[in-house]
C-alpha cells in the first residue's frame, strides 16, 4: 500500500468540546482531522461521514508535544543506551510526545554522513512516532564543511557540539569557531553542552585522587560555575560569529544569567532545560551506597535553590523548551561500571579498566521521555508555576518554531499535522519502573505522583494511543526533513 492509498484509507477524526489549548489561545470547540492534517478548529463542527467522534468533555486538547532532547542510539562510556526506537517511541507517545529530536553523536575519528545514516537507519522501521536528529559536529577538519552540507541538504537544520567530554566528543576553540562559521553561513542553528572541559577534567582527577568516587562526587566535580563558564565562552564565539546557539539541559540559575545578559546584548541564543532540573534536586545523587548513581546525568542535577529561576525562566520567556535529554542506562549492569568495586558489584569485570570504579566512569543519563509531560502538567501547571499555554508553549510550540518546524508542529490549526493529544486532567497516578515502557530497569522518578495523563494521542491522524495505553504501529513514524532558516 503506497502512501496515497494509505492516506485514502484513514477515515476522518472528530476531537469534539474539549478544552483546545495552544500557545496563544484557550477555548472550548472542536477539531477536525482528514488524513493526516487537521483541516478545521471551531464550535460545532459537522460530523462528516464515517467519521470517528472522540468526546473530550471535560478533557485538555493539546498539540502533540516535542521532545528537542533526546538520544536513542548512543554509544557512551563504553556500553550502550537501552531504549531502541521501538521502546523509545513508544515511551513518548505513551507520555503525550510526538517528535523526537534526537542528538546524532558520533565519535571524533566515526565519518559524519555514515554516523547519520547510521542513526537514521536505527529509527526507519521501528519509530512509531515521528522524529528528526541535531547532527553532533565532534570534530572539524578540511573535508567537514562538505560532509556537513550533504547532511543539512538531506533535512538536518541543526548541529550538537559538546564544550565538554574532554577526548571523546569535545572540540576545541578552534573547532568551536569553524562549526559556528559554517552554521552562520548554512542558516542553521547550533546546539551545544555547555561546560568547561578542563576545568571538569582537572575537578574530576583531584576529588578521584583524594578518594572521593562515589557519585555524590559527580556535582562537586562539574558545579555551577564550571557550566556558567562554558555558556560564557559558548555566548562569546556566538557574537563573534553571529550563529544562532540553543544551549541544552541549563541546569542552574549562574548559566540563565549569562546567557540572559548574552541576549541582552544581542546574541541570537536560546536556553533549554530538562524536566529532571525542575522536579529532582541533588539530593538524588547523595543517596546512601551507590544508589545516586541512578541520577547521574551532565549537567548534574543541582541544589533546589536553582529550582525558582528555571521555573520563572519559563513563566517569562527566557527559557524557550523543555526536553529530557533522556539517556536510558540500567542500574544494576551500566550504572555500576562506576561502582568504586566495579568488577565485584558487578560479579564479573565489568570495569573498562579491571578494577574499582568511580564517579567518572558511571554512564550519564536518566530514563525520562515517558515522564516529562506529566511531570511537568503536575509541577508546574498544577503547581502554579506555569499557566497551560506556557506548558504548550515550552513542551511543543517554541521546539516546532526554533527547529524549523512550525506550523506543521506545534499548533492546532488548519493545515498542521493531526498530532494531538487528549489529556486526561482528572488521572492520578504514580510513577514506577513496573509500569513504564522505557526498557531500563528503573525509574528516576519513581513514586513521584502525577496529576493528568494523555488519555488519546494522536500521529498525523493515527490514534496511537487509547486510554493510555499504545495502540500504534512500530514503523509508521517518519523523518522530518527541516529546511535551513538562511538568517
Amino acid at each position: 500500500m503506497d502512501e496515497m492509498d494509505l492516506m485514502e484509507g484513514m477515515k476522518s477524526l472528530l476531537i469534539r468540546n474539549g478544552t483546545v489549548v495552544t500557545a496563544e489561545r484557550e477555548f472550548t470547540g472542536d477539531v477536525l482531522c482528514e488524513g493526516e492534517k487537521i483541516v478545521a478548529v471551531g464550535e460545532g463542527l459537522a460530523v462528516p461521514e464515517g467519521a470517528e467522534v472522540i468526546d473530550a468533555t471535560g478533557k485538555l486538547v493539546f498539540p502533540g508535544f516535542i521532545d528537542p532532547h533526546v538520544h536513542i542510539y548512543l554509544p557512551f562510556m563504553g556500553t550502550y543506551a537501552k531504549d531502541d526506537y521501538a521502546s523509545a517511541s513508544r515511551a513518548a507517545l505513551v507520555g503525550g510526545t510526538t517528535t523526537l529530536i534526537e542528538m546524532i553523536c558520533p565519535g571524533r575519528d566515526e565519518d559524519p554522513v555514515e554516523a547519520f545514516e547510521l542513526w537514521k537507519g536505527k529509527a526507519e522501521g521501528l519509530a512509531a512516532c515521528d522524529y528528526t536528529f541535531h547532527m553532533g559536529v565532534t570534530r572539524f577538519d578540511a573535508e567537514m564543511p562538505d560532509k556537513l552540507r550533504r547532511i543539512v541538504e538531506a533535512g538536518v537544520a541543526s548541529f550538537k557540539v559538546f564544550l565538554a567530554y574532554k577526548g571523546a566528543l569535545g572540540i576545541d576553540d578552534a573547532e568551536l569557531y569553524e562549526t559556528l562559521k559554517l552554521a552562520k553561513e548554512l542558516g542553521v542553528i547550533v546546539t551545544a553542552h555547555c561546560e568547561n572541559a578542563e576545568l571538569v577534567a582537572k575537578l574530576q582527577a583531584e576529588l578521584v585522587a583524594q578518594g572521593k568516587v562515589g557519585p555524590e562526587w559527580h556535582e562537586p566535580s562539574r558545579p555551577v560555575r564550571v557550566e556558567a563558564e562554558g555558556c560564557h565562552h559558548l555566548m562569546t564565539f556566538a557574537e563573534q560569529t553571529g550563529a544562532h546557539v540553543y544551549v541544552v539541559h541549563t541546569s542552574c540559575a549562574d548559566a540563565v544569567e549569562v546567557i540572559r545578559a548574552a541576549k541582552a546584548r544581542g546574541v541570537q541564543a536560546w536556553i533549554e532545560t530538562v524536566v529532571p532540573y525542575l522536579v529532582l534536586d541533588k539530593s538524588a545523587a547523595e543517596r546512601p551506597g551507590f544508589e545516586g548513581a541512578k541520577w547521574v546525568m551532565s549537567p548534574p542535577i543541582r541544589d533546589k535553590s536553582h529550582q525558582p529561576v528555571l521555573w520563572q525562566g519559563l513563566a517569562d520567556g527566557t527559557i524557550s523548551t523543555v526536553g529530557t535529554d533522556h539517556a536510558p542506562f540500567d542500574f544494576a549492569t551500566q550504572k555500576h561500571m562506576g561502582h568504586p568495586d566495579a568488577a565485584k558489584a558487578l560479579n564479573a569485570d565489568f570495569s573498562p579498566r579491571g578494577e574499582g570504579g568511580n564517579f567518572t566512569l558511571i554512564p550519564n543519563g536518566i530514563p525520562s521521555v515517558e515522564e516529562r509531560v506529566k511531570l511537568l502538567y503536575t509541577a508546574g501547571v498544577k503547581g502554579g508555576k506555569i499557566d497551560l499555554r506556557t506548558f504548550v508553549r515550552v513542551a511543543s510550540t517554541e521546539a516546532a518554531k526554533i527547529f524549523g518546524l512550525y506550523p506543521r508542529k506545534g499548533e492546532i490549526a488548519p493545515g498542521s499535522d493531526a498530532d494531538l493529544v487528549v489529556f486526561d486532567p482528572e488521572f492520578r497516578g504514580t510513577i514506577s519502573a513496573t509500569t513504564h515502557a522505557m526498557q531500563t530497569d528503573y525509574s528516576g522518578f519513581e513514586g513521584m505522583a502525577v496529576e493528568g495523563r494523555p488519555e488519546l494521542v494522536t500521529v498525523r491522524g493515527q490514534v496511537v494511543v487509547r486510554n493510555g495505553e499504545f495502540v500504534g504501529a512500530p514503523g509508521s513514524g517518519q523523518f522530518l526533513r527541516r529546511e535551513p532558516t538562511h538568517f
